[in-house]
């Protein structure tokens, strides 16, 4: 920050002869401060919730459909394997059936 340029919120400037004759004789001193409040609607206060809710919402459906895509994996690779099995498939003692037998 430069010299020249005033830090954000400076205190109201008393002069010092208002000040010296305030102190000398008891008389309040009164400050106005203009207040420079944008009139309208507070845009922001209804924005700010409205983008977190659009992100969460986002945020499930692309939650939604990357499990979509993992089950469907999960889908073509079962289909992978029980086409090159083409037999009983056994896995940690439990044996499935993937094909009827031409026995019958």
């Amino acid at each position: 920050m430069h010299h020249s340029e005033p830090p954000g919120n400076l205190a109201p400037h008393i002069p010092a002869d208002v000040y010296q004759r305030a102190q000398a004789t008891g008389q309040p001193v009164v400050i106005v401060v203009n207040n420079t409040e944008p009139t309208g609607f507070p845009w922001r206060r209804v924005l700010i919730p409205f983008a977190i809710a659009g992100a969460v919402v986002a945020g499930g459906w692309g939650l939604a459909a990357a499990l979509c895509w993992l089950m469907d994996v999960a889908a073509h690779t079962a289909t992978a394997i029980a086409g090159a099995v083409a037999g009983p498939l056994g896995v940690g003692g439990i044996t499935l059936k993937l094909t009827q037998s031409k026995d019958k």
